[in-house]
């Protein structure tokens, strides 16, 4: 690798310690680059402090209200049980603080420097930090996204988002949360799990705009099963409060009186402060870094990856964005990161999980489709006595006989989903999902065993 030229400080400053970030900043100094990291909050960014490892933490522990009352099927006698969510809160601190101790550390060993301040870009190779005004060769963006309010009246003023959720200091009774994606849905089900009355709210029809619909359909009935009190085809018109109380008005006319509302309508770009509309990057409507396939923008010496570009929003997604830009800058390996067939998860109670395209996204692309469905009720379920059922999907191009999408909701579903994810960006055909024996007693084995397709309904195989 070439040396940097004499004025310049660095041969990349990463501006965000996030997991892309750090992932960029340790493999581009593994390679032999002079890195410098900049992050003026706690490293470990987005997924680690305030996303999805404390969500899931959190999601655990609701979560085992519903095993404690499956239990009692089993024979379990559970009298007396109760709570502590400052307990909780402080169990998930401590591993919060434990996951930014490793971020640090991983950083240091990889001979990167971190600088502790926040940083904004005022060239093209130049980045100001407090006083200092620091060069590198290169500069890569790695902000991640931030919690967005949508302009209702009091709504940002009285509501919270997922990032104070993350830390209330008692656990609401009462909560109304406006949104149907993946972060509203997942605290519905940890608000809910805890005991809180839960009310979700949301424009649509149905929940998780943008997956697969039937899908769609059998989490908004879980949902309801559940406990939590759907507000489909609505909106919040606006937010009072009186008395430490939250009043959410309604499109409909009726008004909800809570201990907390929650807003979680959507996240942005984070790039307000950076200054790069004044070093002359291009932005996008919501604020995103509009980059190429190898990340970067059209000033030459900057790039961007994670959810400050907006491409796919997963933290998994930018960490291999974060290597691939390390290893084509830095490492003399030309990659790119592969946006195809992205396996993903929401951790709602129940959870869902999904690879590749939506029948409606499959049947615009391909015509021609198979489409195979199986609804049962877990094993699990059938001693506990809980109605629910497990729902899965499989979506066949019927010229390729290739598998295009594969969705789940029900238990460990992303746990199976990341072993199907391996399978459908291998290219497998239905063929081979029918050729592999199944695993017995699972859920995972109907993957495999589907043979009846549902628009004719006759035998495939």
């Amino acid at each position: 690798m070439a040396a940097s030229p004499a004025n310049f400080d660095y041969d990349l400053i990463v501006i965000g310690a996030g997991s892309g970030g750090v992932r960029a900043g340790r493999i581009a100094a593994g390679h032999g680059a002079n890195v410098a990291v900049i992050e003026g909050d706690r490293p470990g960014g987005t997924c680690v402090i305030r996303g999805c490892v404390p969500k899931k933490l959190l999601m655990y522990g609701s979560s085992f209200s519903a095993d404690a009352e499956d239990a009692r099927g089993f024979g379990w006698k559970i009298d007396g049980l109760s709570h502590d969510w400052a307990a909780l809160i402080a169990a998930k601190n401590a591993e919060i603080a434990r996951l930014e101790g490793i971020y640090r550390s991983l950083l240091k060993n990889a001979g990167a420097t971190l600088i502790e301040e926040w940083g904004r870009v005022t060239g093209p190779n130049e980045v100001t930090v407090g006083d200092k005004v620091l060069r590198a060769g290169k500069i890569l963006i790695a902000v991640g996204g931030t919690p967005q309010f949508i302009d209702v009246p009091g709504m940002e003023a009285h509501a919270i988002s997922s990032n104070e959720a993350l830390d209330l200091p008692v656990l609401p009774k009462e909560i109304a949360i406006y949104g149907s994606g993946y972060i509203a849905l997942e605290f519905a089900g940890i608000f809910n799990g805890l005991g809180a009355r839960t009310h979700l709210i949301y424009r649509s029809d149905l929940p998780l705009r943008g997956f697969d619909d039937d899908v769609r359909a059998h989490i908004a009935a879980a949902l309801h099963d559940r406990g939590v009190i759907l507000h489909p085809q609505n909106t919040i018109e606006r937010v009072t409060a009186e008395d430490g109380r939250k009043q959410a008005c309604l499109k409909d006319g009726s008004r909800l009186e809570v201990d907390a509302v929650m807003a979680a309508t959507g996240r942005r770009p984070n790039t307000a402060g950076l200054g790069l509309a004044d070093v002359g990057v291009a932005l996008g409507r919501q604020g995103e870094i509009i980059v190429n396939d190898m990340s970067q923008t059209n000033v030459p010496s900057l790039y961007a990856i994670g959810d400050v570009t907006n491409r796919i929003n997963l933290t998994p997604v930018a960490i291999a964005e974060g290597h691939a830009f390390a290893d084509s800058e830095f490492g003399n390996l030309t990659r790119k990161a592969d946006h195809t067939n992205v396996a993903s998860a929401v951790f709602s109670q129940p959870p869902i999980a999904s690879v590749g395209l939506s029948e409606a996204d499959a049947e615009q692309r391909f015509g021609k489709l198979r489409v195979f469905e199986s609804q049962f009720r877990a094993m699990k379920n059938t001693l506990s006595g809980r109605g629910e059922k497990t729902y899965m999907k499989l979506i066949v191009d019927a010229a390729s006989d290739r598998v295009v999408g594969v969705h789940m909701m029900g238990p460990d579903c992303g746990e199976i989903m990341q072993g199907i994810g391996i399978a459908v960006k291998m290219g497998a055909t239905k063929a081979d999902f029918d050729a592999t024996i199944g695993i017995h007693p699972t859920a995972a084995e109907e993957f495999v065993t589907m043979r009846i397709a549902r628009q004719d309904g006759s035998p495939d195989g």
